[in-house]
């Protein structure tokens, strides 16, 4: 039915954002769509350092929208949706109710499997692992990056350098390097494709100091700072010398960041 393709479509969209640590910041009811497509995300932001509890939005005093609550404001929205479909759904509407349910308790499943298969990718991990090897490697991972407020974008690149042997860039960015390293130990033991990682792990995002950048060149009547920032985030996967300064993190002294509606 309609309302099943809206809830496949929504699962692989919230997804998408998880796994680039997109934060849309401003998820009511009618900033999403029907078709799946990304609108109205006036104060978003990604992720600089890795935090389920980050947000961005200067309106979102109370975090309803932080990046890791995306999946269940999605699935809250879906459910206002379910509510004014139920005339449609059935003439009888404890018959509605039952349907929506069913449809709706489809959405963690496929968004589960869309975020799981993400990840294996992220991770360069081949197929045919079994879910109890690769779901505590992951869940292990975000630990160790929360607990060190490493870069989301950056560690994730570096992590293709990694597979290749060279793991000093994705060392350098935990506190406590030996349980990274004991992590590695058992990632790398699976063998990893770096090539592949590197075809889905951005080097360049809209960072958003680079952002900022150039809104305020703009404002000023420079674009030249924009060409530019588009230019490097239009092939994000392609790395390419020049642009070194798109792929570092943000400046110690940058933050805490707030974005605002109309962006």
């Amino acid at each position: 039915m309609l309302f099943q393709s809206v809830i496949a479509a929504q699962a692989a969209l919230v997804a998408r954002w998880m796994l680039v640590g997109f934060v849309h910041g401003v998820m009511n009811t009618d900033n999403m769509t029907i078709s799946g497509e990304t609108i109205d995300y006036g104060p978003c932001a990604f992720l600089d350092a890795f935090d389920p509890a980050a947000v961005y939005s200067s309106i979102d005093e109370t975090g309803r929208y932080a990046y890791g609550n995306q999946p269940l404001v999605a699935e809250w929205n879906l459910t206002r949706l379910a509510e004014a479909l139920l005339p449609l759904l059935h003439v009888e509407q404890e018959q509605a109710v039952a349907l929506a349910q069913e449809a709706l308790a489809g959405f963690r499943r496929q968004y589960s499997a869309a975020w799981a298969a993400g990840m294996q990718a992220k991770l360069g991990l081949p197929d045919g692992l079994d879910d109890d090897v690769v779901s505590p490697l992951v869940d292990e991972l975000l630990s160790l990056l929360q607990a060190a407020g490493a870069d989301h974008t950056s560690f994730f690149r570096s992590l293709g350098a990694a597979a290749r042997g060279h793991t000093a860039p994705a060392r350098s960015l935990f506190n406590d390097p030996a349980a990274f390293d004991a992590w590695a130990a058992r990632w790398s033991a699976l063998g990893p494709d770096a090539d592949a990682m590197d075809r889905v792990n951005p080097a360049y995002i809209p960072r958003n100091h680079l952002v900022e950048e150039a809104l305020d060149a703009a404002t000023a009547g420079d674009l030249g700072p924009l060409r530019r920032l588009l230019e490097a985030v239009t092939s994000p996967y392609n790395e390419r010398p020049g642009l070194e300064r798109y792929a570092a993190a943000a400046p110690k002294d940058f933050g805490p960041y707030r974005t605002f509606c109309g962006t």
